[in-house]
């Protein structure tokens, strides 16, 4: 069996943030970035919602939501506010 924390032996990849070659072992702290810097970087871009993962919108007709209730069950059907006043 082979030890593949030798960084010899050590995968290299791009960097996501800058596509340097980073070795992809436990002796690079920051992988799969080529440094702590290049980590910020990337760690920034999703803290200032510079990433975004895409998402579709749909929209629901009536039926769509007759036949969701349906699955929830008559209990779910009250669609009104309760009355508290009680």
């Amino acid at each position: 069996m082979t030890d593949n924390t030798n960084s010899s032996n050590a995968r290299k990849v791009k960097c996501p943030q800058c596509g340097l070659l980073a070795l992809y072992s436990p002796e690079n702290k920051a992988r799969p970035f080529c440094s702590d810097r290049c980590k910020l970087i990337d760690l920034g871009e999703w803290a200032s919602e510079g990433y975004k993962v895409p998402i579709q919108q749909q929209e629901y007709n009536e039926k769509d939501l007759e036949q969701l209730y349906q699955a929830l069950g008559d209990e779910n059907l009250n669609t009104e506010e309760p009355d508290e006043s009680k």
